[in-house]
């Protein structure tokens, strides 16, 4: 009953009135929509010999009838000389050829030359890093790790590998895999306590 039409006044027939009411409402708004303004604020209309400007539309087509008659003139001489065969050789027989180019050469020669010169000054001169020094440690350290470690370094490693491809075969987690991360976190353990 509450989603029902609520009419202002009682009726007998509510689905009725509820169209007759959304109709009113209807031709209420498309009245109010098409509603002109009661003051006229336009403004007053030109006149026609001011719009259309006929000295400007005369000045225009005498221009364009110019500018057509030009045109005609040159297209008429580009046909004449395309037609007629020519008195003059004009066709030279020469490479383009740059004014500045020995030059160029020269410069880029001596920037190659530079270049050179810087290359073999920073090959000859040593590094700063001692890649030995740490090379070594390293080793040691990766020496120390095997020692407090519990297991074997390559027995994780090598678990993991047949995991993935027992994984690929049959797509399961099996037994490996679990003993193999189980390794993997006692070995973590292991080193971190220590």
């Amino acid at each position: 009953m509450h989603r029902s039409y609520q009419p202002l006044k009682p009726v007998t027939n509510r689905y009725l009135q509820k169209r007759w009411d959304q109709n009113n409402y209807k031709n209420h708004r498309s009245k109010v929509n098409s509603a002109l303004p009661v003051v006229d604020t336009m403004g007053i209309r030109t006149p026609v010999h001011i719009q259309l400007k006929l000295k400007k539309l005369q000045l225009q087509d005498e221009r364009l009838s110019a500018i057509d008659r030009e045109n005609r003139l040159l297209a008429s001489n580009l046909a004449r000389t395309f037609s007629s065969e020519g008195l003059v050789d004009h066709r030279n027989q020469y490479h383009l050829w740059s004014l500045n180019a020995n030059k160029r050469k020269q410069e880029l020669l001596l920037i190659s030359h530079q270049n050179q010169a810087i290359y073999q000054r920073v090959r000859s001169r040593p590094s700063e890093y001692r890649r030995q020094v740490w090379l070594d440690d390293w080793e040691r350290t990766e020496r120390r790790l095997d020692d407090i470690s519990r297991y074997p370094k390559g027995l994780a490693d090598k678990q993991s590998k047949e995991q993935s491809r027992t994984s690929k075969t049959n797509g399961t987690k099996d037994q490996l895999t679990v003993w193999c991360h189980a390794l993997n976190r006692l070995r973590w353990h292991t080193e971190v306590s220590r």
